[in-house]
């Protein structure tokens, strides 16, 4: 099925919703996005907007005539409707069904939990509460009718609801009385509202951390206020088996279900590689498995699982190894294809904990700055803590961990390693435990851990360029500083300023080509070509207001290159126009460094 073939369905209305529709729309085929109302605010790009309840019928109908080859499910947990809609079409038409969930929260302490709203009401009756708050939404105000419809005049219920006239509508044709309506204010705090309200309980559900279940209980304990929770009902059978937690896994799940949605292809990170090698060996271990492929579980909760290429258990038993090849997609990462091997051993001395060790083409850590000890190898703190979930969930808590990556002294050449004090080899690196092609994570993520390093080490200047060519125009300013305090800041302006801001640098110098400059002072802080062209005519009353001629604005106006400013503008007119383009760049700039002094530096004549 190609991908102008295909559809996707998503059923949305959350903010599940919204980001399944920013990461199916990546695809740039026709997709559909059903919500009960048109109340959500939600951009469809490339797609079509339904609204109202689609049944079984209506969906399944839809899903063959408009060729839909999967479906998303994207609503709330509590909305067992659509739930059973989403799996009905999806076994009708013999199509796959993701579920994107939101993350549950665990057994949280001080929380009287309800299996359903009718054990909610016996609970809470005979806890005698006689002030309840309801954060349960307007459509369980009939679920609840029990408790405040008993005719007992010392009973009082609140319920929580939007502040618009379909909200209110549909509470009062419940017979709810319009004075027991408490509206929702969007940034107010839940502890606010309970002071105000001051309860004998409040009852919500099991909405997840997106639905901001961790700010009621927070608030809830700090008044002593008991809570209720009602719990998310079981999702219909088959519709939990292709679950997904997070942007980044749910493309990863349409590429598999899916192939040729998106014209470029995700990977795994080498943490994420390292950790599958590391519970290979493990399971290898202990349980004398021998895998072809191993599952883990990411950090954001998913669980994705990876060939094994190799492993073995040592002939006495105490060890194990298993190799992993990095899978990159179709990103242009260097490390892609290389093999990534976990020695893995169970620690026989008693000492708790995961022990870290360098194996051949894995960098030691050399500066401070990157939040790992020096003389430790260079694996990141969110593959460490993967690796140690991992592991918790196979029954470990004490091992030693050797990982190492072939020829991973050879590819470290070709990355800027050794500047952050990484010798050796590669790092392990990654966040999510997914890389997206040509995204912007990974070097988003080198950028901020240069300039930690710079801060560490000590650097009173930091010195920000675009890249290499830049950096080598601005070096001779400041020759005593040494290499850590150069950054490159590639496209990402702003990120590297803020990045700046946070490790407290009082001083911060930019230097900037003429092709960036022409976008930054417009206040693109991303100046990449694919998201942000050159405006002639922004230049060109820039120009003007600066006291250039006419002839500088018409210039402007037939130019293709930024460079041309260099070449084309007169000498009296470049002299009034780049000192006012640098203005206007640093207006933009400078506010990302409210506590250090930022300087701004043209470098002349040099394509960008």
């Amino acid at each position: 099925m190609t991908r102008d073939g295909a559809r996707i369905l998503i059923f949305g209305g959350t903010t599940e919703g919204r980001a399944a529709v920013k990461v199916v729309a990546e695809g740039g085929a026709r997709y559909f996005y059903s919500t009960l109302t048109a109340a959500q605010q939600v951009e469809i790009q490339g797609g079509v907007r339904l609204t109202g309840a689609l049944t079984a019928s209506d969906a399944e109908e839809l899903c063959r005539r408009e060729g839909v080859r999967l479906i998303v499910d994207a609503t709330h947990p509590f909305a067992r409707g659509v739930h059973e809609t989403a799996a009905a079409a999806g076994a009708a038409c013999a199509i796959p069904v993701v579920r994107y969930e939101r993350r549950g929260v665990g057994e949280l302490p001080d929380v009287t939990w309800c299996d359903d709203y009718d054990d909610a009401v016996a609970r809470l009756e005979a806890a005698g509460v006689r002030r309840l708050l309801a954060l349960t939404g307007v459509r369980t105000i009939p679920r609840l009718r029990e408790f405040w419809d008993c005719g007992d005049g010392g009973r009082e219920c609140r319920f929580r609801v939007l502040d618009r006239p379909e909200s209110i509508a549909e509470a009062l044709s419940c017979g709810f009385p319009r004075e027991g309506l408490l509206f929702y204010r969007e940034g107010e705090p839940e502890i606010e509202v309970l002071r105000r309200e001051a309860p004998d309980a409040i009852l919500t559900k099991e909405s997840g951390a997106s639905g901001g279940l961790h700010d009621k209980v927070a608030a809830a304990r700090e008044l002593g206020i008991p809570l209720y929770v009602v719990r998310r009902p079981a999702l219909p059978e088959g519709l939990a088996r292709h679950t997904v937690y997070t942007e980044a896994g749910l493309r990863r799940r349409i590429e598999e279900l899916l192939p040729g949605w998106f014209e470029l292809r995700s990977g795994y990170t080498t943490g994420t590689c390292a950790t599958a090698a590391a519970c290979a060996a493990l399971r290898g271990l202990m349980f004398g498995e021998v895998l072809r492929e191993v599952e883990v579980v990411l950090p954001g909760g998913e669980r994705v699982r990876l060939p094994v290429l190799r492993m073995s258990v040592s002939a006495a038993g105490f060890s194990a190894e298993a190799t992993v090849v990095k899978d990159a997609g179709d990103d242009p990462d260097v490390t892609n294809g290389c093999e990534i091997t976990a020695c893995v051993s169970l620690s026989r001395n008693g000492a708790e904990g995961i022990r870290f060790l360098q194996g051949e083409g894995v960098g030691c850590v050399t500066l401070l700055g990157l939040g790992i000890e020096v003389g430790e190898p260079a694996i990141n703190p969110a593959p460490r803590e993967m690796i140690r979930e991992n592991f918790a969930m196979l029954g470990t808590t004490r091992a030693e961990v050797t990982i190492s990556v072939k020829d991973g002294a050879e590819l470290a050449q070709k990355t800027l390693n050794q500047r952050f004090g990484i010798t050796g080899g590669i790092s392990i690196i990654g966040t999510s435990g997914i890389v997206r092609p040509f995204s912007n994570e990974a070097f988003v993520e080198s950028v901020e851990r240069a300039v930690d390093v710079a801060r560490a080490v000590g650097c009173p200047t930091l010195v920000i360029s675009s890249g290499a060519r830049s950096e080598a125009a601005v070096r001779s300013k400041f020759p005593d500083l040494p290499p850590q305090a150069f950054v490159h800041y590639g496209n990402f302006v702003g990120e590297t300023l803020r990045a700046a801001s946070r490790a407290g640098f009082a001083e911060v110098a930019l230097g900037i080509m003429i092709g960036k400059a022409v976008k930054l002072a417009e206040g693109h802080l991303d100046t990449h070509s694919r998201g942000v062209t050159m405006n002639r005519e922004f230049l060109a009353q820039l120009a003007l207001g600066a006291g250039c001629s006419r002839g500088a604005a018409e210039l402007i106006g037939r130019m293709t290159l930024a460079r041309e400013l260099w070449t084309g503008l007169s000498a009296p007119d470049r002299a009034l126009f780049m000192p006012a383009l640098v203005a206007a760049c640093h207006k933009h700039c400078s506010p990302l460094l409210p506590e250090g002094r930022l300087t701004m530096m043209m470098i002349p004549e040099v394509s960008d």
